[in-house]
């Protein structure tokens, strides 16, 4: 198996359990505050992720500059990242909140531009104009007075997780391989969210057993097995842009498992601000590159 399908494998493995992680996020509900689960979604995946790296053998960091960039990629990537989705999902539904972090590849290529000379043409840009109106339709669908702050809150965890996805691209550059890059921005990114630990606790012996088995399912699989799969992705990629335009296919994934689940419809503002950012991100995936026209 060439390193071109192994990269195509992983990304979309990782988006189908990423996929999922919307409507067991909504499972929760009330039951495990969004800090408490941003707390054992960390601590799991690092738990994890540490228990791998020791049989592999993983590396400790080159020097001690990499661990600053470990500490900002753990924030980006894992403590803020998911504590902003579960704040997200509290109000809007798993389709709404799956759409909005599909804005995730147009928001690294914008950033990519400047970082690693990664040029837009002028049907990217068209398409990253109309994405954003998409994501403006989701924020005031009812009204501009009454911002959509579930949508807000998701937009901006998007924003984390594209700039988690751009050091990535950073620390693959400077040697790390991808287990190591996944494992120490999760241990950072547990030790970011400890000071949640006394109410995570006290959350965890309140809420009952499916919401307490479906945070195992998002710290263990979606977090730490999820992570691990997308960093090997990006460590194959030859453009940060071909693991990231994956991201396009998680409302359907997130739609369907969220009905099967939740019995969830969207509504006609997640319909319409959907429909125009999943055919933005899409046109900018197969034609924003100056080499795809």
């Amino acid at each position: 198996m060439n390193s071109k399908i192994k990269m195509n494998l992983y990304a979309f493995l990782t988006v189908l359990i990423w996929g999922s992680g919307f409507p067991f996020t909504r499972m929760i509900g009330d039951q495990i505050s969004s800090y408490s689960l941003g707390f054992i979604r960390c601590f799991l995946s690092a738990a994890v992720l540490l228990a791998i790296g020791k049989v592999i053998r993983i590396r400790k960091p080159f020097c001690g500059k990499d661990l600053l960039w470990f500490f900002l990629s753990g924030a980006l990537g894992f403590s803020l990242y998911f504590t902003l989705f579960s704040m997200g999902l509290e109000t809007i539904s798993s389709a709404t909140g799956s759409i909005i972090t599909a804005m995730t590849p147009i928001l690294v290529a914008i950033a990519a531009m400047k970082l690693y000379s990664e040029r837009i043409n002028w049907i990217g840009w068209i398409s990253i104009f109309c994405a954003f109106g998409g994501v403006v339709i989701l924020l005031l669908w009812n009204g501009v007075l009454s911002i959509n702050m579930g949508a807000a809150w998701m937009l901006l965890s998007a924003i984390a997780f594209a700039g988690y996805n751009l050091l990535n691209r950073k620390f693959a550059k400077s040697g790390y391989t991808d287990l190591e890059v996944a494992t120490y921005s999760a241990v950072f990114g547990a030790i970011q969210t400890l000071v949640f630990l006394p109410r995570t606790i006290q959350d965890v012996l309140h809420a009952d057993a499916a919401s307490n088995l479906s945070a195992v399912y998002l710290g263990a699989v979606a977090g730490a097995a999820a992570y691990y799969l997308w960093s090997k992705a990006l460590a194959l990629a030859d453009r940060t842009s071909e693991v990231t335009n994956y991201l396009f296919v998680n409302p359907l994934i997130a739609a369907v498992i969220g009905f099967l689940m939740l019995r969830e419809m969207p509504d006609l503002g997640t319909l319409v601000g959907g429909v125009i950012i999943i055919i933005s991100v899409v046109l900018f995936s197969t034609k924003g590159n100056p080499d795809q026209l």
